[in-house]
């Protein structure tokens, strides 16, 4: 590590933690710092390039207050038995890779097993682009037909509960869009299932209305 770069102070560092060495209180540790951090899934069966097993591990991102120096952080991922800690210029990015969002040629994971620690929160480093908030609007409305979603109190319930922060911002952000949705899919639903049953009621008046000639057959006998 060169002077220049010992001496360089960012705000936002990540490093990569190893279960095999990191001490067995590690969480307790980062918690312990007061720092916002975030820690991956634990990532685990993948290959090197030369197609060698990696070692399982985690990636960790930890957030400073303000512009902090390599030797602070350094000290800290050298008490976890953490790799050398690098700086990032932004989060967004970075978070992503947490699950290799952005690399389908990688094993995937998912979002909902990042751990969040003293209270971070990916939406307070980020903005979404358009591009994004489209394809979410999309993933909002695919999750609302998958889960049979009514009720718009509902569909924040279970995205929270799921953890699926990314579609909970744009849905609570976008109040009218979402519930407008919502509100027309259930009066759609609502005017096939009325539909339904008259026409199910139409069916059974008709096997149950006696015919003419059996009628008079039957005054007959």
């Amino acid at each position: 590590m060169s002077e220049k770069n010992s001496t360089d102070k960012k705000r936002n560092w990540a490093f990569v933690l190893y279960p095999e060495s990191a001490p067995a209180n590690w969480k307790e540790i980062l918690q312990k710092t007061g720092l916002q951090c975030c820690v991956s899934p634990l990532h685990e069966g993948e290959l090197n390039a030369d197609n060698t097993d990696k070692k399982p591990h985690w990636h960790v991102i930890l957030c400073y207050n303000g512009p902090t120096s390599y030797n602070v952080v350094a000290k800290l991922t050298a008490n976890l038995n953490g790799t050398i800690p690098q700086a990032l210029e932004q989060i967004k990015g970075y978070y992503r890779y947490l699950t290799h969002k952005d690399n389908p040629e990688k094993k995937q994971y998912n979002e909902a097993a990042i751990v969040n620690i003293n209270g971070f929160s990916i939406h307070d480093y980020m903005e979404f682009t358009k591009s994004e908030i489209i394809k979410l609007k999309i993933s909002i409305i695919d999750y609302i037909e998958e889960n049979d979603i009514r009720e718009y109190c509902d569909l924040l319930l279970e995205l929270h509960r799921n953890n699926l922060l990314d579609m909970w911002e744009i849905a609570a952000n976008n109040t009218l869009f979402t519930n407008s949705y919502i509100s027309s899919r259930r009066y759609k639903l609502k005017q096939i299932e009325e539909k339904q049953v008259s026409e199910a009621q139409k069916s059974r008046k008709i096997i149950s209305t006696p015919i003419k000639g059996d009628e008079s057959n039957e005054l007959a006998e």
